[in-house]
């Protein structure tokens, strides 16, 4: 199965580039670029694409409202947003915004294009600067009561909810709780349903959000 992907980014040396990696990778294929948010939401209505890889400063439009769009509509398409980390302050809003991956473009290309295969499987991504930056947003919150209460969950998967919320993978949380790798993902698959979450990129915001992940760690 090929991915269709969309490249926004009023950049166009860095579309160029993209879409010239993009060409290589037999399962990857570009379907529409867009240089404003607005044509991005237009072109993923228009083309319908599995993946947007999204610009977050962009003209017309910024990327986290046009990530909120298209995910509140009906294409179903997934959007990794891929921004310059040192510059940019939205990492959180584009997150609850509903991006399923955010990456930042010092990233070697083929790390990215690892990014959209893995967010077109359903699953999300956070490069782990990113994850650092989140840290700091919750961080600069003043000390109160966690912000959303868990309940329904077991406390073995409240344990790899915070090994998740820690950056962990997926081996990496079974050899921690001497689990097997398909243990380890059933737990997710339960959190998931259970939390009402989209993907890893949620469970990982909801473990800061409920306090199970100190801003220290």
């Amino acid at each position: 199965m090929t991915v269709r992907v969309v490249l926004a980014d009023d950049q166009p040396l860095v579309r160029t580039a993209l879409r010239m990696v993009i060409a290589d990778a037999p399962d990857l294929t570009v379907v529409g670029e867009a240089g404003t948010g607005a044509e991005a939401v237009g072109v993923v209505e228009e083309a319908r694409p599995d993946v947007v890889v999204m610009d977050i400063r962009m003209p017309d439009l910024d990327g986290i409202e046009a990530t909120r769009r298209i995910v509140a509509g009906p294409s179903g398409t997934h959007v990794v947003v891929l921004t310059t980390f040192d510059d940019d302050e939205y990492v959180y809003g584009a997150l609850r915004a509903g991006a399923a991956g955010f990456l930042v473009k010092d990233m070697a290309l083929d790390d990215i294009l690892a990014a959209v295969r893995v967010v077109a499987a359903g699953d999300g991504l956070i490069a782990p600067s990113v994850t650092r930056r989140l840290i700091r947003e919750f961080a600069g919150r003043p000390a109160a009561r966690p912000v959303r209460e868990l309940t329904g969950i077991t406390g073995r998967e409240r344990e790899v909810l915070t090994l998740v919320g820690r950056g962990l993978s997926n081996a990496e949380i079974a050899d921690r709780l001497c689990i097997t790798v398909a243990t380890a993902k059933t737990y997710l698959t339960r959190l998931l349903a259970k939390l009402d979450a989209r993907d890893r990129v949620q469970l990982v915001i909801l473990a800061y959000e409920s306090g199970l992940v100190a801003t220290g760690e």
